[in-house]
């Protein structure tokens, strides 16, 4: 998907010419037009957008992208799409930082959160029967739904959509996300910050602005202090009845299924997906791009680091089988 407008001010257009300036690609391929208007997934992306190769786990979505042009590797150019501009460099994840910062150049600066003197924003709706304690701030075209609580000192960025009968407790950061109803947010927990996203590279590592957004259904809590990062580009997810506990940290584009417990001090990496009614014991860390099945329980401080298919109790580092380990 596209990077929401609510949260993200998208420039250019680019031509080919000025993308391959931007990343210092060589240009490849026979795509159908010369004009790109924004970065997407392999998936999602059209003829006028930008995407990007980097893991070999997505050949098959390169393979069947429509996208306009792709940054891939030299290697990667006999398996590529017909009718694609191909952006040929040795990092692409790197020229794809780089343009994440041209076609978003204004993600940290003042245009984000455009807050007038009062902490409620004229161009926030407030539902019926709200209650915003002392030194709350509410961003520009945000929403509370009716009977919620916005807790004192808590800060609710431009563009959140807080379902009806929320409860956000004190001292809260909401950026860039869209929640559901009915949902309790226990003190100073982080939602919808950056992503740990940089391109590794010298003389420096690149920044990947990140332009997607944090998705939480309904029925859900959050404990305190739990940070969640919005997305990469696509979103990070976070499903119907899910209970997590105090301390637990979710990377970008991590996507977690209904009714799931993650129990303190849990660790996410970007881009695993989780399916529903999973539990998790404490301090279980789960590494990038796996995917756990529906209803499946990982022990205490365990370590995941392949997928595992439904159903299974797992423990110990790397995580197996329960009654192997």
């Amino acid at each position: 998907m596209m990077a929401d407008p609510r949260f993200f001010k998208v420039e250019g257009p680019f031509s080919l010419n000025q993308l391959s300036e931007i990343t210092g690609c060589r240009i490849e391929g026979a795509g159908k037009r010369d004009t790109f208007y924004d970065l997407n997934t392999l998936s999602s992306a059209t003829d006028k957008e930008v995407s990007f190769l980097d893991n070999t786990l997505y050949i098959e979505e390169f393979r069947k992208t429509k996208a306009g042009a792709v940054l891939i590797t030299p290697k990667m150019v006999e398996r590529a799409p017909k009718n694609t501009f191909l952006l040929v460099l040795d990092n692409p994840y790197q020229g794809y930082a780089k343009l994440s910062q041209a076609f978003y150049p204004s993600v940290f600066g003042p245009t984000q959160n455009s807050i007038q003197d009062h902490p409620i924003n004229s161009a926030a709706k407030i539902g019926i029967n709200v209650r915003i304690d002392h030194g709350a701030v509410i961003g520009a075209n945000s929403i509370v739904g009716d009977h919620s609580i916005i807790g004192a000192n808590s800060y609710i960025g431009a563009g959140v959509e807080i379902g009806q009968n929320s409860i956000i407790g004190s001292n809260v950061t909401v950026n860039y996300c869209i929640m559901g109803k009915n949902n309790i947010i226990h003190p100073g927990v982080r939602i919808g910050q950056d992503g740990f996203g940089f391109a590794p590279g010298k003389p420096y590592h690149v920044k990947v602005n990140q332009l997607g957004r944090v998705i939480i259904g309904d029925y859900v809590e959050i404990g305190a202090n739990t940070t969640i990062d919005r997305g990469a580009l696509a979103d990070t997810l976070i499903g119907n009845g899910t209970k997590i506990d105090n301390l637990v940290h979710i990377s970008h584009n991590v996507k977690i299924g209904k009714g799931c417990f993650i129990t303190a001090q849990n660790g996410f990496a970007g881009s695993a997906e989780i399916g529903d009614f999973v539990s998790f014991g404490g301090q279980a860390g789960i590494a990038g791009h796996v995917s756990i099945g529906d209803g499946v329980k990982v022990a205490a401080q365990s370590g995941v680091t392949k997928d595992i298919a439904p159903g299974k109790t797992v423990a110990g580092f790397p995580a197996q089988d329960m009654r192997e380990f």
